[in-house]
Parts: C-alpha cells; structure tokens; sequence
C-alpha cells in the first residue's frame, strides 16, 4: 500500500476542511430562508461557548479570562461581530460563489494591512498580486450606474472587518490564551445575535427541523476547523495553504446543486484572478519565509473558530 507524504495528507486534510466550510455556508444560506440572521448567530454562539468552556476548563486557563475585557480582545470581537453579520446578510442576499469569490481576496487584504498598520515590509511582486486580487473583486462585483449590489457591499464589509479581525490577533498580548479570546468574541456574537433576533422579532418561528439543521452546519464548521488542525500538525503552512482556495470550487458546486446558481462569467474571470493573486503571494511568502497572517476563517463561522482549533491544539498536545 502506497504511503502518503505528510504534505500530501496535510492538502487533503485543508481541502475537506473547506469543503465543511463551504457545506456550512450553504446550509446558513438555506436557512436564511425561514429564520432571521441573528437567531443563527446566536444558537451557533451558544455550541461555540459551550465547547470553549470546556476546552477552557481542560486547558485550566480561566485564572486569565479577566483578559477578554481588555481593549484590543474587545475591539477584536466586535470586528468579528460586524464581520460575521455582514457575511450572513451577504449570504442571504447573493449567490454563494459569488460571495466566496470576493471572500477569496482575505489573505491579500490582511497582506496589505500588515503593510499599512504593522510595518510588515511588501515588494512590488506582492503589492503587484494585491492590486490584481482587488481588481478581480471589482470583476466579480461589476459594479454599475446603480452601484453595487447590497449583498457584494455586505461581503466586502465582511471582509474588511475580518482583515481587522486578524490583524488585532496578532496585536493581541502572546500571554493571552487563545481559548479566551475564543470565549470573548463567541459571547459577543451570541449577545449580538439575541439582540439582532430581538429586533427581528421571528423567534417563534424556530421548530425543530431548523434547530436540526443549526446543529449540523455548526457540526460541519467544527469538523472543518480540526482537518485545519490535522493540516497544520501534518505538513508546512506554506504547503497547505494555498488549498484553502478549493473552497471557491466547493461553494460554485454546491450554490449549482442547491440553489441551481451558476456563476456568471464575471464571477469565473474575477475569481480566476483572485486566486491567481492568492496563489502569487503565499508564493512569494513562501520564498521569503513569511509565515501567513490570515486565521484561515471566514466571518460567521463558529465565532473565533481560527483560535478555537489553536487552542484545541494546544490542549490535545498538553
């Protein structure tokens, strides 16, 4: 029997890692249908909190949960809030790929705020694949006389907070446990969600089948978030990192079989030269050593679900 390489295994791993992600995705996009934004926020923040305290409690680090109150956590949390919120309008409001698409250009955003805000030193080569990624946004979004179309706006708001987001991680004290900061932006996101479903004022319409599917999406998410781990733990970062673009692949068949939506040729060229650029950069990264700063995690996924598989790491190796 063949033997696999470990970096071979680690691909694999960030591929079914997406496709959970993807699957996730569609399933909160079918569920938008019946029930508002801040009642899937708020049940899928409860199965993240429960499962953050007891990696907490495993992780016997709740002498440091008084550091969820300090202010880059909090600012970092309410950055996934309004991420979060955006992408599951997004969601709502447009085809899947063509919000996974936009979403694509994640890694590039955080390379150019590291460039801007952190000092990280960028050459031309990789300024030259950032513009390039934004140009391909602008394909996909085509934008028109009338503007842009409501659910693009959401997914760039998404994807502009969630470049805070990451940014604030790395700013954040190495001292604080990945867990707790996990716990602040999950506890954020359920009070947020309770409140966005307040407003919404359709809590009585949650039955069972829809609580069913609630739990298998946040399943997907939680299953998609260790392959991460697996990937991580198996082979080199700059190996298994460009995989995390199968997710676009994964979103375009199932936006196809669930929602019969086909991504339009705009959608095929701007994605095309979103990955490209991705590609270009971890490269280029890869070249020079840079490890990447993206969380793997896109917005309104189980709430600092990047730092929920570190910590789970961690406490699996203590």
């Amino acid at each position: 029997m063949m033997r696999i390489s470990s970096n071979l295994s680690g691909a694999l791993f960030m591929i079914a890692g997406m496709a959970s992600f993807s699957i996730n995705d569609a399933i909160v996009k079918k569920l938008t249908e019946e029930i508002g934004v801040g009642q899937i926020m708020f049940f899928r923040g409860l199965i993240v909190m429960v499962i953050a305290l007891i990696i907490a409690w495993r992780a016997g680090v709740f002498s440091h949960i008084r550091a969820v109150f300090e202010p880059r956590v909090l600012i970092r949390s309410t950055c996934e809030l309004i991420a979060a919120i955006a992408y599951l309008e997004a969601l709502k409001a447009m085809p899947l790929a063509n919000a996974a698409a936009i979403l694509q250009c994640l890694p590039l955003a955080v390379t150019l705020g590291a460039a801007l805000f952190m000092g990280e030193p960028v050459g031309w080569r990789r300024w030259s694949a950032i513009i390039a990624g934004f140009i391909g946004v602008m394909i996909i979004i085509k934008p028109g006389p009338a503007g842009f179309e409501s659910g693009a706006l959401y997914v760039v708001i998404a994807m502009l907070f969630a470049t805070a987001r990451d940014l604030l991680t790395k700013a954040i004290r190495t001292d604080v446990p990945a867990i707790v900061i996990t716990l602040s932006t999950s506890a954020l996101l359920t009070i947020g969600g309770a409140g966005l479903g307040t407003i919404e004022q359709d809590w009585d319409l949650m039955r069972w089948p829809l609580v069913g599917l609630l739990v298998l999406a946040a399943g997907f998410l939680l299953i998609g978030y260790q392959f991460i781990v697996f990937a991580v733990r198996k082979a080199d970062i700059s190996y298994v990192a460009p995989f995390r673009y199968t997710g676009l692949l994964w979103s375009t068949i199932l936006g196809m079989i669930m929602f019969a939506t086909y991504p339009g040729v705009n959608v095929l060229i701007g994605g095309a030269i979103v990955v490209g650029a991705g590609l270009y950069s971890f490269y280029r990264e890869r070249q020079k050593g840079i490890e990447p700063l993206s969380e793997t995690t896109q917005p309104g996924g189980p709430q600092g679900g990047g730092l929920l598989a570190r910590a789970e790491e961690e406490v699996l190796r203590d």
